[in-house]
């Protein structure tokens, strides 16, 4: 039996269809009789020139974009070409591995942010023109949540000019006009990212080989005040990671300054630097001023009164989860002082102070902070030397506290005794807040 013809409304819309279809292929009706897989090649075969992907049905976009050839422009396929297989194809082609899980698993947003970091990890002051950047912009900046930049080169100098700026003291500044930025100018970018949440950068350039020297792994001064400026406009940033950048007081300062008002960032992570008391002392300002909830100050170079500083806006602040001093040098005068505003705090989960010349006196002034505050869950005291006295008032201290599930206390010339007990208690802490989690 013959299947009977479409009527009424149906029939209306599937000759809309048709007639859309022939109109932008310049062909007669009576060529496309449905949407067939003739149809469907044509469009594939004629999507540069005239791309047509929203009007399709589901599954006829599922067709063209197995079939679309990765090598379109982006000026044609980003704005037209949903998130689906064609994206999939294209990360996959250009990259070996490829995990959704940092992207939201989104293949079109993977494409993007890496397609663009590229692009900056490339950028050669002076030699590459900006418009490289920009022209990207409009076709990508609903799509790119982070960048995490690896690498960030500096200008290329002709071996004259150089001698004339280092060789030559007789020379005067007027002589040499050195380049225009050091490193990538992020104030023409970041503005223009009204999307972008987290910002990773490294100022440094990998596989230099032979061609090594300190000035390839630092951030300097014009970087930075480039940077700060950018940051102020870059509104829905919610996560700043700088790291192994050589970054200085000076530099912190800096940064911190135009970030006190900024109104979304939640994280900032400044690890791997070189700063001291005074750039902690900004840090403390931000902490009073600002809503983060993760700070991250490991491998600096701060010391007792940068952590005095910390510790003051710690016991007035009520946004701050996590804090990671690790690998510092805040010693017995700045970990007492950070104990004692843990009495005050009610809000801080996790307090990392492993590597920091601490000894006995710490211990005791924090094992006070575990009878008495049962907010903190995870402390980690690791590599330093907390004695058998120091492992006593813990143990004593551990013995009334409700909370903390992660008590790291290795390295720390505690007796073996002290050690297997509070590593008991944390285990049954645990095993309580997993009991909790599954009612």
């Amino acid at each position: 039996m013959s299947r009977p013809p479409y009527s009424g409304a149906k029939a209306e819309d599937l000759r809309r269809r048709r007639r859309i279809i022939a109109e932008d292929l310049d062909w007669s009706l009576a060529v496309v009789p449905c949407l067939s897989n003739l149809c469907l090649q044509s469009i594939v075969r004629h999507f540069q020139e005239k791309p047509m992907f929203e009007e399709l049905p589901p599954i006829h976009k599922v067709f063209v974009q197995e079939r679309l050839p990765t090598s379109l422009p982006l000026h044609v396929t980003a704005n037209v070409i949903s998130d689906g297989v064609y994206w999939k194809r294209c990360c996959e082609q250009r990259w070996d591995i490829c995990d959704l899980t940092d992207y939201g698993h989104s293949w079109k947003r993977m494409f993007f942010e890496r397609h663009m970091e590229n692009i900056i990890e490339l950028f050669i002051p002076d030699e590459t023109e900006p418009k490289t950047v920009l022209e990207m912009v409009p076709l990508c900046r609903n799509y790119v949540k982070r960048l995490d930049i690896s690498q960030l080169l500096p200008p290329i100098k002709e071996p004259g000019k150089e001698e004339q700026e280092y060789g030559s003291k007789l020379a005067s500044d007027s002589e040499y006009e050195g380049p225009s930025m050091d490193h990538f100018d992020f104030n023409i970018l970041l503005k223009k990212l009204t999307q972008l949440e987290e910002l990773h950068l490294v100022y440094r350039v990998k596989h230099c080989g032979m061609n090594f020297e300190w000035k390839m792994f630092e951030m300097t001064d014009r970087d930075c005040e480039s940077l700060a400026t950018a940051l102020v406009s870059c509104k829905s940033l919610k996560l700043l990671r700088l790291h192994q950048s050589h970054i200085g007081d000076k530099k912190c300062r800096l940064l911190v300054k135009n970030l006190l008002d900024h109104p979304s960032l939640t994280e900032l992570d400044f690890s791997h630097n070189m700063i001291g008391d005074k750039g902690a002392r900004a840090i403390g300002k931000l902490l009073a001023r600002n809503k983060l909830e993760t700070l991250n100050m490991c491998d600096n170079d701060i010391r007792c009164p940068g952590a005095k500083a910390i510790a003051h806006a710690l016991s007035e602040n009520s946004s701050l989860l996590s804090l990671n001093l690790r690998l510092n040098g805040v010693r017995d005068e700045g970990g007492q002082a950070i104990g004692k505003a843990l009495l005050n705090n009610k809000t801080l989960l996790r307090l990392h102070l492993g590597a920091n010349r601490v000894t006995g006196p710490t211990a005791v002034a924090l094992s006070k902070v575990l009878v008495e505050n049962n907010t903190l869950k995870s402390i980690n005291l690791s590599c330093n030397h907390l004695g058998v006295d120091g492992g006593i008032a813990l143990r004593e201290a551990m013995s009334q506290n409700t909370s903390v599930t992660e008590c790291d206390i290795r390295l720390t010339e505690i007796d073996e005794q002290s050690v297997s007990f509070i590593n008991k208690v944390v285990w049954t802490h645990q095993r309580q807040a997993r009991g909790r989690e599954t009612k």
